[in-house]
């Protein structure tokens, strides 16, 4: 009877072994390792496993990559300022030529100028470049008077252009600023 308690408690324990084993982790050995080790009778009933992550390397060389650009730098032509001035020089002579100082009429005018030069250049079809349109519309009457603007730009592709009108009642002047837009 003793005898029969100790060979169920050794079925038991194998079983249990057996249990392990296939709850257990694959051996990080290959198959013909583990085969070997069994044969010599190694560690028959236990199995080792190991955990690793081979990260790839920093140090392998890779070849540089040559960028290009994907946007254009700077205008492909320049602004045609000769152009836009005889624009303006049109545009002021055929709406101003024979007007009288009127302050209400002005105030329109000015805004109506201002729309039909801008729309006049932009027709021209220069692409990139934002276009600022300024006039300004006052009583001739023996005074003086001076105007000025400051910009931040590059000389290099923004510009501006200029005219001034006179009539017998009034004067308009009339900028048209052009920033390329990267």
């Amino acid at each position: 009877m003793i005898k029969d308690l100790i060979d169920m408690s050794d079925i038991a324990k194998d079983k249990a072994a057996r249990l392990l084993k296939k709850r257990g982790s694959v051996s990080s050995l290959s198959s013909h390792e583990v085969r070997a080790k069994e044969i010599l009778g190694k560690n028959k009933d236990s199995m080792s496993t190991v955990s690793y992550v081979d990260e790839p390397g920093h140090d392998i060389p890779r070849l540089a990559v040559q960028l290009e650009n994907t946007y254009q730098l700077g205008p492909a032509k320049r602004f045609p300022v000769v152009t836009v001035n005889n624009i303006l020089k049109d545009v002021l002579t055929n709406y101003l030529q024979e007007e009288k100082y009127e302050p209400e009429l002005c105030r329109q005018m000015t805004k109506t100028i201002s729309e039909v030069i801008k729309a006049r250049v932009k027709d021209l079809m220069i692409p990139r470049y934002k276009i600022i349109v300024i006039v300004h519309i006052g009583q001739l009457n023996e005074q003086s008077m001076r105007i000025g603007s400051r910009c931040i730009w590059d000389p290099a592709s923004d510009t501006f252009s200029s005219y001034a009108f006179k009539n017998t009642s009034l004067f308009a002047l009339a900028n048209v600023y052009a920033v390329y837009f990267e």
